[in-house]
């Protein structure tokens, strides 16, 4: 690897290897439309559920060639963009041994450098940060600030023929952008202003992600917007010249509190510091990310009479709270990339208010090592959530290739479950048979939840459970 930093310039010849990932597709589209000339590889890259990341792609111009060290051989590109998932026997990695190589994080250190013309907004914490990415950019839409968005999913008014949606060029004052903690990568980088919305369990202990986030919110230049006890927790490294806005469903010192929600006759609705706000996704924690938009907002100028009606409308994300129709026993499906133990249970919670029958929880690990990492968590937030008439489906974990333990399996967790509760936990380990269940035992009233990260084929899933 090169001991000096590649430096990324207008004209540079950038080759993506998984490009097909959500987060690099995002940055080869930013470096594309900055002037970069880009190629990728993906060895998904003709999988048909991978579509939707890899046609926008193509059609921008961006050449995308099998990850089997081919294209490596017959060029030479500029340098080398890559990401965690990416292992270092990876073919094109052998093939471009003396090419320059950037990691994801670094790539996007320097691509805010390129957007350094609009102030960077980054969005991180635990959960939900992907929701409120799309949600802040669109909201910023709607005030007619029309900013640049990198998020880590596809925003759904941003999704188009050439545009993935998960990358939008704008020409307002902001850049709001994704800050990834899953391999710490944040802290290779710092922005502007920085809405850090919790810290829960996701990727490492507790007070990993308390030390992670403080680092971050430390670098943090105008603002930080943040949840009132992530605040409590970090804010001696919070910088004195930073402006602080704090938002919060549990407590009243908030700047931003969540007074009340209800979600009567399916109308979600919200009390956000004694004013209403009805919402476009139901749950109690969309309250929340709706409030730490608009403690955002605040930050950014917005007045609040004009940030009301702009976080009132928002078309979501692709793969959050989608409706994928109907079983042939009337059950409704919905497809969702919840994957840590907060957000299964979150995504649960708030279902079980919108329909008045069961709850079939189908849920795919998006690894062995994450399975293994959240599997006490996660019980303890299911036995909390699940009620006795719910069901909790494991499916076997997604392996996307590479090494592998291939420990805990789906089938020892769901049996170690079972084994200290009463409540409803199984394992399917073929989607035909999950098919076979969900038709035989979800009926009108009731609904199934697919969930799961990683694999873009659990949509296709979702919608081949209404056939």
């Amino acid at each position: 690897m090169s001991k000096v930093e590649f430096k990324i310039s207008s004209g540079s010849r950038l080759h993506f290897i998984g490009i097909g990932g959500i987060g690099m597709s995002g940055l080869a589209q930013l470096f594309a439309a900055a002037g970069c000339n880009v190629t990728g590889s993906d060895r998904g890259a003709d999988n048909p559920e991978n579509a939707a990341i890899i046609e926008p792609l193509r059609r921008q111009g961006i050449k995308i060639f099998p990850q089997n060290g081919a294209f490596m051989k017959s060029t030479s590109p500029d340098c080398l963009i890559y990401s965690t998932a990416i292992e270092k026997d990876n073919p094109d990695f052998s093939a471009g041994i003396a090419v320059p190589r950037l990691h994801r994080a670094d790539a996007l250190r320097q691509a805010l450098e390129l957007y350094s013309h609009q102030q960077s907004v980054a969005v991180t914490g635990s959960c939900g940060k992907t929701t409120v990415t799309a949600w802040l950019a669109e909201a910023l839409e709607n005030c007619g600030r029309s900013p640049s968005c990198l998020d880590g999913g596809l925003i759904n008014c941003y999704r188009s023929e050439t545009l993935a949606g998960n990358f939008k060029p704008g020409d307002g004052d902001f850049f709001v952008f994704e800050a990834d903690e899953s391999d710490k990568s944040l802290l290779n980088y710092s922005a502007d202003f920085a809405l850090i919305m919790n810290i829960a369990t996701d990727h490492y202990p507790r007070e990993v992600l308390e030390h992670m986030f403080g680092e971050f919110a430390a670098k943090t230049r105008i603002g930080l917007a943040l949840q009132y006890e992530v605040y409590e927790v970090i804010k001696d490294k919070i910088p004195k010249k930073c402006r602080i806005v704090t938002f919060s469903t549990e407590n009243p010192a908030a700047d931003f509190y969540i007074d009340s929600y209800s979600s009567l006759n399916s109308n979600p609705t919200a009390i956000i510091s004694h004013q209403s706000l009805s919402l476009p996704l139901p749950g109690v924690h969309n309250a929340e990310n709706a409030a730490g938009v608009m403690a955002m907002l605040h930050l950014l100028g917005v007045d609040m009479e004009t940030a009301y009606h702009a976080a009132g409308i928002f078309h979501g994300v692709w793969r959050r709270f989608d409706y994928a129709g109907k079983t042939v026993n009337g059950a409704k499906v919905y497809d969702d990339y919840a994957h840590n133990p907060e957000k299964i249970a979150s995504f649960i919670e708030t279902m079980q208010q919108c329909v008045p029958g069961k709850i079939f929880a189908v849920f795919q690990p998006h690894g062995y090592g994450p399975l293994g990492f959240m599997r006490e968590a996660l019980f303890e937030m299911l036995e909390n959530s699940l009620r006795h008439q719910d069901e909790f489906i494991f499916l076997p974990p997604y392996y996307a290739g590479g090494t592998s333990s291939f420990k805990p399996d789906s089938v020892e967790v769901a049996a170690s479950y079972r084994a200290k509760s009463r409540k409803h936990y199984e394992c399917i380990p073929e989607r035909e048979q999950l098919k076979t269940h969900i038709s035989h035992f979800a009926a009108a009233g009731d609904a199934v939840l697919v969930m799961g990260a990683r694999d873009n084929s659990l949509s296709d899933l979702a919608k081949q459970l209404t056939k």
